[in-house]
């Protein structure tokens, strides 16, 4: 038997019924903290200096996720030729 239910709701009303907490003021904090850092930086660093800090996480996590992806295809590259024999 399958039974489907379809809850029409908005996410604050889904986050109240599922238990979870509301981040939006922690957002709005954080939010506003990365402004006033920006702000106060954006006169002491040079525009090329600041792409690149703000880019390197991105291009690090970039190369990670690649070498996970390149690391898995050949492990399961190197067991696809691989038959069980007992």
């Amino acid at each position: 038997m399958k039974v489907t239910v379809n809850v029409e709701c908005t996410p604050e009303e889904a986050r109240t019924f599922l238990g979870l907490p509301d981040v939006q003021p922690l957002n709005d904090y954080m939010m506003n903290a990365m402004k006033d850092r920006m702000a106060q930086n954006v006169h002491s660093m040079q525009p090329e200096e600041m792409m690149k800090n703000w880019s390197s996480l991105g291009v690090t996590a970039q190369d990670q996720f690649f070498k996970l992806m390149q690391s898995a295809a050949q492990a399961s590259m190197s067991s696809f030729g691989k038959t069980d024999k007992k």
